[in-house]
Parts: C-alpha cells; sequence; structure tokens
C-alpha cells in the first residue's frame, strides 16, 4: 500500500518542482530503500528519530556505495521530511542532523579536442546503411554536433521542439533543472548538420530529433548511437552524452571563458558546481607543462 506522504511529495515535487522523471525515481527509491532496511521496525515516518538515519548511514557506508551515492538518498530524505514539516505540520525533521560524509570530488572525463573531431565526423564517414532512412546519419551528425557546440544535457536534447533552434540568431531555447529557461548560442557546424539533417528528413515542426518511426528520439537511442560511433574511433574509453557536456566546459575555459559565462551556459544554479572544470583546466595545463617543458 502507497504511504499517503510519500504520495503527496512525490506530486507536489513533480507538480510544483517540476522535478524529472528520474529525479522522481530516484527520490521514490531512496524513501523504499529506507522503509525496506527498517523492515518490521518502521511505523511510519512520522516516528523516525535521527539515531534510526543514522544507523541508515552506518548502513549503507558498510555496503560499500560511493560517498556521492550516499548523499543523493539522504538529499531525497532530507527533501521529503523538509515537505513534511513545511506543508503537513511534522514538528521537526529527524534527518536534519545526521552528520554525512563529505564527497569525493573526482574530475570529469574530457574528450580532447582530436577526440571530438574524430567522433563528430564519425557519422558522416561511415557508409550509410542500406536498412536505415537516408537521413539518419545526419540526424546522428547534428545530435553530435549540438551536444558539443552547446553543452545541453541530454534531457534538455531530447525535448527541443523545431521552434526552439533561432536559425538566425544562431541560439536554441532550453527549458532546464527547475523549468528555468535559458538561450544558449550555437556555432555554425551545427546549424549547418541541423539545417541539414532538418532538409533530408523533412522535418519542419514538432520534435527536432526523431527515430525512424517519427516519433521524438529516447535517451536509449542517444546511448545506442554513441555506443556506434565509439565502436569505430580511436577514442579508449566509454563516452556518455554528459561526458560531451564536460568536454564543452572545458575547453570553453581552457580557450579564456570566464566561469560565470560557462555557468550560464551550462544552466548551473551554483557556481560552486561550474567550479569543478577549472580543476580540470589546472590538471590539463600541468600535463602539457610537464610534456613539454624542457626542466619539468
Amino acid at each position: 500500500m502507497t504511504d499517503p506522504d510519500e504520495s503527496a511529495f512525490l506530486d507536489f515535487m513533480a507538480t510544483e518542482k517540476s522535478a524529472s522523471p528520474r529525479t522522481l525515481a530516484n527520490y521514490r527509491a531512496a524513501l523504499a530503500d529506507y522503509r525496506n532496511w527498517r523492515a518490521q521496525a518502521f511505523s511510519g515516518w512520522r516516528s523516525e528519530q535521527p539515531d534510526d538515519f543514522r544507523d541508515f548511514l552506518f548502513h549503507l557506508m558498510k555496503s560499500g556505495l560511493k560517498r556521492s551515492t550516499i548523499r543523493l538518498k539522504f538529499a531525497a530524505l532530507r527533501s521529503f521530511y523538509k515537505f513534511l514539516v513545511l506543508r503537513h505540520g511534522l514538528g521537526r525533521s529527524p534527518v536534519a542532523e545526521v552528520e554525512l560524509p563529505k564527497t569525493e570530488r573526482s574530475l570529469p572525463v574530457v574528450l580532447t579536442t582530436s577526440q571530438i573531431d574524430e567522433l563528430l565526423n564519425a557519422p558522416l564517414k561511415l557508409p550509410p546503411s542500406p536498412k536505415a532512412p537516408h537521413w539518419l546519419r545526419l540526424r546522428d551528425a547534428a545530435i553530435l554536433e549540438l551536444f558539443y557546440s552547446s553543452g545541453l544535457r541530454i534531457s534538455e536534447l531530447l525535448a527541443l521542439d523545431v521552434p526552439h533552434i533561432d536559425f538566425l540568431g544562431d541560439t536554441v531555447r532550453v527549458m532546464g533543472k527547475g523549468a528555468k529557461e535559458r538561450i544558449v548560442p550555437i556555432g555554425s557546424p551545427a546549424i549547418a548538420a541541423i539545417q541539414r539533417y532538418r532538409r533530408e528528413a523533412h522535418i519542419s515542426s514538432g520534435p527536432l530529433f526523431i527515430s525512424i518511426r517519427h516519433s521524438r528520439i529516447t535517451q536509449q537511442a542517444v546511448d545506442q548511437l554513441l555506443k556506434k560511433y565509439l565502436k569505430h574511433s580511436g577514442i579508449p574509453f566509454n563516452i556518455s552524452p554528459h561526458k560531451l557536456r564536460h568536454s564543452f566546459a572545458t575547453h570553453m575555459l581552457d580557450a579564456g571563458a570566464d566561469l560565470r559565462s560557462v555557468q550560464t551556459l551550462l544552466g548551473h544554479a551554483s557556481l560552486s558546481t561550474t567550479q569543478i572544470y577549472t580543476h580540470v583546466t589546472k590538471e590539463r595545463l600541468k600535463q602539457a607543462y610537464d610534456q613539454a617543458h624542457p626542466r619539468a
């Protein structure tokens, strides 16, 4: 039986906070994980105590989960209890005083500019498949070009409709996290790739990127096309749309873009989220120095 507090919270996140389906799934899973762990000892969310959540934290740490994963679970629990306090009269949150482990901050994987060139050129270098529409590889080329040109999130790219692209202004209108809209510039290669794909696929309205059935393309399809072109490249690691976003941000900073501008382009709410790319840039500079300087 579904807990009414959980249902009310998830409805609130979906309708008032415009949480993505993935975020809702993560929140639902975090609540279920805690309930399942407590098992018979769980008598309701309003009866739980801080020590119960400290024990849960200890259980998660012993299980070998990454600290970042643990922090995400507790972020969901904290949001849930904040909702109960503010909207449903709960006196206090039992999770608020639980001290979490600091996260290990790993540097994002970034492609080199030559690897980016190799990946972006792959769709048009491979021979067309006789079983696929002739425009399919043009779509793939446009997707890859737009990813790297704009630094969009995968969810943002999938949601694009034809009117979101301003071909005269060379920009894309993006609906980001929290239903926040932003305008992002697009480079001329991406604009040209999108125009060629639209012309050959006869797309004048509706979703910008479509499947062979002319429905909106899915994340699974994007993941598959990346794997396909990875096999025909010399790139020695797996590629995700987020790695293209990382590469976009790092290459912008490498070329002298200021941090605030990159924050705006990426749609980050906090500058601290963007600052990880400065660490990547410093590491790249040090590597270049070590490889090039005669007395490094």
